[in-house]
């Protein structure tokens, strides 16, 4: 593979590195003139010292870096500790392909920029990419969990152990909807539509081709016979016989409709903005105000477009405990809907959010969460000795318990809710 040391960025027209070698390289003068560039620091200062560089792991793309500088003119406003995030990994051949995954976190950490913007995120001190080459950098501030007020990092699928969950949930789910209002309201900068138009084929829960009914039915068999195997890690609702009769009866019948499904979620422009897509609370970090009320951020927007509030609500919740779901799904939906409208949105009616919530949920869950019994044997395959779903031989394995929880979740959703009633108003559009 040919290594790139250094490439003129597509959207600030600046030569930038590909790697941390190369950055170390261009030292102060390289990040005096970037961070001029982005606006992150005034054209009287700059950067003087470089005083911690290191390469950490982790992730699926590209090499990472802690920095630690200095300014001629040291604010509050301005951090420190930053993150820096490189799009290419010449040393691995596998993580470089996933390269492009990054355009799209780029740009927006520019957007991010906007005095105006509604939400947390890591502030943005330069961030470019090469579209040709898929050579991209992304410099922002780094959060120190833990410490100064902010919350440690909670791992997904471990909620159990985070003290008040709903009050975390609560604020994720703010965020979303005050971005999604701002964005509705058109009090973003335009280049939102120049940089993340609304795209249909954003809405599609996978790149393969979809299951057919009959294979819909094949994994429900499957999934009945792993209830009636394991149903120690399952709430009985979603093992019952009762249940497993109805999904019986409607997941193909759902599968059947799923492209009646993807064309109404992409028919109601009001429900249409930019969102993050998977705020679950490994990409976000928390704080309490001074009243008490916890406040987030969000990070890792991989992926980030418009699409449908349904798509990121789901994406949000998804990792959520049962108990969360089952008893405050109500009030998260009329919170989401009152943040969404005082930042400017358009009114939201809650039934049709409720039901373009199912008929998403309905569609990622069948092109994914009816395989999740096979994926979660392969990494606990003496699942028949764990205790419960809280057993260490589930709980220690995070591809494990996150499969369980959200097909757990998914499925308790198409449980509780009249999928009967989705169906039928599907099929008033064929």
């Amino acid at each position: 593979m040919k290594v790139i040391d250094w490439i003129r960025g597509d959207v600030l027209g600046m030569d930038i590195p590909a790697h941390p070698e190369a950055l170390r390289a261009g030292g102060t003068d390289f990040l005096t003139r970037a961070f001029r560039a982005a606006g992150a620091i005034s054209n009287d200062n700059s950067v003087v010292n470089i005083s911690d560089s290191r390469e950490i792991s982790g992730g699926s793309t590209g090499r990472k870096l802690l920095l630690s500088v200095d300014y001629e003119k040291p604010s509050p406003t301005l951090h420190t500790d930053l993150f820096v995030k490189f799009s290419r990994d010449f040393d691995d051949e596998l993580r470089d392909r996933a390269r492009i995954q990054m355009e799209l976190e780029v740009l927006f950490a520019l957007l991010s920029r906007s005095p105006a913007f509604p939400i947390a995120v890591p502030a943005c001190y330069f961030s470019d990419y090469h579209r040709d080459s898929g050579t991209g950098i992304l410099i922002s501030q780094r959060i120190n969990f833990g410490a100064d007020g902010i919350e440690p990092h909670y791992p997904k699928c471990l909620d159990h152990r985070m003290p008040d969950p709903l009050g975390h949930y609560r604020a994720l789910i703010t965020a979303l909807a005050r971005l999604a209002g701002t964005h509705r309201a058109g009090h973003l900068p335009d280049t939102v539509e120049q940089f993340f138009p609304f795209d249909p084929g954003k809405l599609a829960v996978s790149k393969r081709a979809p299951y057919s009914p009959g294979e819909i039915s094949d994994r429900v068999v499957r999934y009945a016979e792993f209830a009636r195997t394991y149903p120690q890690v399952l709430p009985e609702n979603i093992r019952s016989e009762d249940f497993i009769a109805r999904l019986t009866e409607e997941a193909p019948r759902f599968q059947a409709l799923s492209p009646v499904a993807g064309k109404i979620l992409q028919a109601k422009p009001d429900l249409i903005a930019l969102c993050h897509w998977n705020a679950h609370v490994d990409n976000a970090w928390f704080w309490h105000d001074d009243d008490n009320q916890v406040e987030c951020g969000l990070m890792d927007w991989g992926n980030v477009c418009q699409m449908n509030v349904a798509m990121a609500i789901w994406g949000c919740l998804s990792a959520a405990e049962i108990s969360l779901w089952n008893d405050h799904l109500d009030d998260l939906l009329d919170l989401f809907i009152t943040e969404f409208i005082q930042s400017g949105g358009p009114p939201l009616d809650p039934d049709e959010l409720r039901r373009h919530l199912l008929l998403y949920v309905g569609m990622m869950g069948l092109a994914w969460m009816l395989d999740a019994p096979q994926l979660i044997l392969m990494k606990v395959p003496d699942l028949a000795q764990a205790t419960d779903r809280l057993d260490a031989r589930i709980q220690g394995n995070e591809r494990a318990r996150s499969q369980l929880l959200i097909m757990t979740a998914f499925l308790n959703l198409w449980e509780r809710e009249n999928m009967a009633e989705v169906l039928h108003y599907m099929e008033r559009f064929t």
